[in-house]
């Protein structure tokens, strides 16, 4: 399973952005995508699994959930907009690692690409793909892409769109 990860659009989709999740057999978003044709566009590429975020409307909200869980290719995902990361959790998603910890958690909101793993809690692999829109203080729009495969996360990109302004 080829994945395209992107978060934070805050209304914005371009070109380059679309070319990087061709071929993607789905396209997870974390959150913010600050309008509900960001997600209509994305659906029309590949299936999407997404989160709404803080600034996301009632449109998106429709469309999509606060927290989603799910297996991919046998790896357990959490998803969330704000979640914090290892050893700095939002407290809601560091009640739900501590109880059921996944493989993979990924949230956006922070604007800031990390990939990280967690040693306390079954070496999960947090991912945040930073922002791949042009609001926000980030300098340079990311995102991801990823295969999952036999409950693994493999050959992970951090794709750099370009600059924010």
């Amino acid at each position: 399973m080829k994945v395209g990860l992107l978060s934070d659009t805050h209304g914005y989709l371009d070109d380059r952005i679309l070319a990087h999740l061709e071929g993607c057999d789905e396209i997870w978003h974390a959150g913010d995508f600050g309008v509900a044709a960001v997600s209509e566009r994305l659906a029309q590429v590949a299936p999407l699994r997404g989160v709404y975020g803080n600034i996301d409307g009632p449109d998106v909200r429709d469309l999509h959930p606060k927290n989603l869980r799910f297996t991919c290719e046998g790896l357990d995902v959490l998803m969330t907009h704000i979640g914090g990361y290892p050893g700095k959790y939002a407290p809601e998603v560091r009640a739900m690692i501590k109880e059921n910890p996944p493989g993979l958690f990924i949230c956006g909101h922070s604007h800031i690409l990390k990939v990280m793993t967690d040693p306390k809690h079954g070496n999960l692999l947090h991912l945040n793909p930073g922002a791949a829109g042009k609001h926000g203080f980030h300098q340079v729009r990311t995102m991801m892409r990823f295969k999952v495969e036999q409950g693994k996360v493999s050959q992970l990109q951090a794709i750099e769109l370009g600059k924010r302004a």
